[in-house]
């Protein structure tokens, strides 16, 4: 069935989920708001939204070496208490945020992080795909928009799908841990090392200065 804004807003106002999570819970429960609002509270996701203002201060730098050594991920993840960060739910949590990066290979933390020059330069591209199509002048940048919100879910962590569960999103991953271990989770940051990948930027840039 199709869910309502007005609907959406309402369980919102209601739970202080995220607008996307208000959403996915109307469709989970056929547009029942009161079951919504117990699929929310169950996930852990609209008590996690209180929660994000909290200070993470403790946690652990997470490590994944892949292939033999030719891929290295480390992650640092964020909790509220040193108690939470020993627990084996927000281990598991930091394991699989090492293999996200290192399968998915995301670019950004959040899509806020996205250097300016780069969201430029993608817009352009879209913008010229969305005119090949022939569509009115006017709704080029609506159809670019859209192509831009896909690209998000490619290169921003907390946008992409989880590899281990691909209807969720690593975001909603990080909002059901808060929601168990009832603490703010935080993904402060991570860095992905693939064998050569410098040398091979180095000797691109050095066959082009020549």
């Amino acid at each position: 069935m199709a869910i309502s804004a007005k609907d959406v807003k309402a369980l919102r106002d209601k739970t202080n989920a995220g607008m996307m999570d208000c959403k996915r819970a109307l469709t989970e429960t056929n547009g029942d708001m009161d079951a919504a609002v117990k699929w929310l509270r169950e996930k852990g996701i609209a008590s996690a939204e209180k929660r994000a203002g909290r200070a993470a201060t403790e946690g652990c730098i997470a490590s994944y070496i892949h292939m033999g050594g030719k891929i290295g991920v480390l992650v640092e993840v964020n909790c509220e208490t040193d108690f939470v960060a020993r627990c084996d739910e927000f281990r598991q949590f930091c394991k699989n945020i090492c293999l996200q990066v290192c399968s998915a290979a995301p670019r950004w933390l959040r899509r806020e992080d996205v250097p300016e020059d780069v969201l430029e330069a993608e817009k352009a591209i879209y913008r010229a795909r969305a005119r090949e199509t022939g569509k009115p002048e006017k709704i080029l940048d609506k159809i670019a928009d859209g192509m831009l919100d896909k690209w998000y879910k490619e290169v921003c962590l907390l946008e992409q799908p989880f590899v281990k569960e691909p209807e969720k999103d690593i975001e909603t991953c990080r909002k059901e841990l808060s929601g168990q271990v009832g603490e703010n989770i935080v993904i402060r940051r991570f860095e992905r090392f693939a064998l050569g990948e410098t040398a091979e930027q180095e000797s691109e840039d050095t066959a082009q200065g020549e």
